[in-house]
């Protein structure tokens, strides 16, 4: 995945976490309101923080931009990361080129010039993570000491990021 700098400092932690974990699962309205998850494996973040992935376009899709989550996890590293945003289809045949990965040949058999191939721009507005920074083994002896305590244990860093102008950058819990 290509990660640019990101203009939002509280955006590069979200943005590095993504990096690591991986694929996600996109979660949209289907055409009855119900929410329906896919996943989907990020290509890039830009600077502005704005998550790009290959898709199929339908019409229900078109129909469908907006609002959305995208959730990321990594249960080894106890990393996770729950972006919400709008998103827009965007046919760039550039932005195609920049981002091709042979990967995805599996899905769009014509490659890079495939006709149904289109790219999906995710506008991270808010973004939520958590992150251990420590071993299983460490969270482990935490927990068990937190319960004897009677307390809650520390189990990494949890924040807010809001990726939007005039916003608070990052709230820590």
């Amino acid at each position: 995945m290509k990660i640019e700098p990101q203009k939002n400092p509280g955006m590069q932690k979200v943005a590095d976490l993504i990096d690591d974990i991986g694929p996600g699962m996109l979660t949209t309205h289907d055409a009855h309101g119900a929410l329906t998850s896919r996943p989907m494996m990020p290509l890039q973040i830009d600077a502005a923080g704005s998550l790009w992935f290959f898709t199929r376009p339908s019409p229900e899709k078109q129909a469908k931009s907006g609002e959305l989550n995208v959730a990321f996890a990594k249960q080894s590293s106890a990393s996770y990361v729950s972006v919400t945003g709008s998103s827009e289809i965007v046919y760039d045949r550039a932005k195609i080129d920049e981002l091709w990965l042979p990967m995805a040949k599996p899905w769009f058999p014509d490659g890079k010039e495939d006709p149904s191939l289109a790219l999906l721009r995710v506008d991270v507005e808010t973004a939520e993570y958590w992150d251990a920074n420590s071993s299983s083994m460490v969270r482990l002896i935490s927990m068990a000491a937190a319960a004897i305590a009677g307390k809650t244990p520390d189990l990494g860093e949890n924040a807010t990021v809001r990726n939007t102008p005039g916003a608070p950058t990052v709230e820590s819990r």
